[in-house]
């Protein structure tokens, strides 16, 4: 036998059977199985969004108030006692502020008619333009039907008129904050009650302690994270208030909480921003300094708060990818609208944590993270 025919030189032949097995069916049916299991996952979170939105948010806020709860419950003040008290501060404190911004909203709303009108006359001639175009096909379409009349019955489709779906978002976001409300309530009363009965059910103590580990990591980064996010968001809309202030745009504070508000949205919330303040500075004052001033002074602040602020307060403790952040939004933003673009970075952020301690996820959570981009 020659060297370059023994076994261990010799290359491998593949046999027939072999490539079969390679493209067994079971393994093409469980890919078709695994995708119909996530377009149906997907379906189910988009039709039942009424009901997921306010349990996902009320747990999400219960991360965030537990430890006030924990720490008045040191103050000899019990559970549920605490909760009640803490609720009431924010519902005080949300209808409070809604009662001050109602004013400068209305006026704002008033002079939406005034505003249409005056966008109207300044794109007037813009829209002759459109006119004689649209005069111009209709000519030609005459032309080339060749005389042939053609009689055809216009169905009209009423829709719901302004009033009536104000009147269906009102009493859907009532109805969404009193199920949140009310589902906070009972989580920042029970404390560890599900935690407990989870660590009851797991037959193995292993298990015990990596859902204990994941239960408090998930707790403390997510309640850190929505408090400095919280503070830095606060800071932001002042400066953006006083600014508008101080170039003379009026309603400055509205503008502010709808900076504040928008921020927690990456990437988009900045660009609705800008575009919102541009507008309404082109609406109020006729100054072209103002006009431009105005999207000028947002967009300085929102780098200053990018790219000086938030990496000096929260540091790498949240480092995700921009890019899986921007699509993550995206998606939540289209499947439960603006409040899923809000809960967009913080159930990232969970999943993350729970992607670092499953072995299985482990290269999800590395994708996920932002580690090491700069190297």
């Amino acid at each position: 036998m020659k060297a370059d025919d023994s076994p261990r030189t010799r290359p491998a032949r593949r046999n027939i059977s072999d490539v079969g097995r390679l493209l067994h069916p079971v393994n093409v049916r469980s890919g078709v199985l695994a995708g119909i299991f996530i377009l149906l996952c997907l379906y189910a979170l988009k039709s039942a969004s009424a009901f997921l939105v306010p349990v996902v948010l009320a747990c999400l806020l219960n991360a965030l108030f537990a430890p006030a709860v924990r720490g008045l419950n040191v103050l000899w003040i019990p559970r549920p006692l605490g909760a009640a008290i803490l609720l009431v501060a924010i519902l005080g404190t949300v209808t409070y502020g809604g009662y001050r911004l109602s004013g400068p909203a209305a006026a704002w709303l008033a002079k939406v008619p005034e505003s249409l009108e005056l966008i109207e006359l300044r794109l007037r001639g813009v829209k002759k333009s459109v006119a004689e175009v649209s005069k111009t096909s209709e000519q030609v379409d005459r032309i080339t039907s060749l005389g042939v009349e053609e009689k055809t019955q216009k169905v009209e489709v009423k829709k719901p008129g302004l009033g009536q779906f104000v009147l269906g978002q009102t009493q859907e976001f009532l109805i969404g904050a009193g199920v949140t409300f009310g589902l906070l309530y009972f989580l920042l009363a029970s404390g560890d009650l599900f935690l407990r009965k989870l660590v009851a059910a797991l037959p193995r103590l292993e298990e015990k302690k990596l859902a204990v580990e994941i239960f408090h990591r998930i707790e403390h980064h997510i309640s850190r994270y929505l408090f400095t996010i919280t503070l830095i968001n606060s800071i932001f809309g002042t400066a953006v208030g006083a600014g508008l202030f101080m170039i003379g745009i009026p309603n400055p504070v509205l503008f502010g909480v709808m900076a504040a508000l928008l921020n927690f949205i990456p990437y988009v919330g900045a660009v609705v921003g800008i575009t919102t303040v541009t507008l309404a500075a082109a609406l109020m004052t006729e100054e072209t300094s103002k006009i431009l001033l105005a999207p000028a002074l947002y967009w300085g602040l929102n780098l200053l708060e990018e790219y000086v602020l938030r990496p000096i307060v929260m540091g790498r403790r949240f480092t995700l990818n921009p890019v899986v952040i921007f699509v993550w939004v995206i998606f939540w933003g289209w499947m439960w609208g603006i409040v899923g673009a809000l809960m967009a970075v913080p159930l990232l952020a969970i999943f993350k944590i729970i992607c670092e301690h499953v072995e299985s996820l482990a290269p999800i959570g590395e994708f996920l993270s932002n580690e090491g981009a700069k190297a």
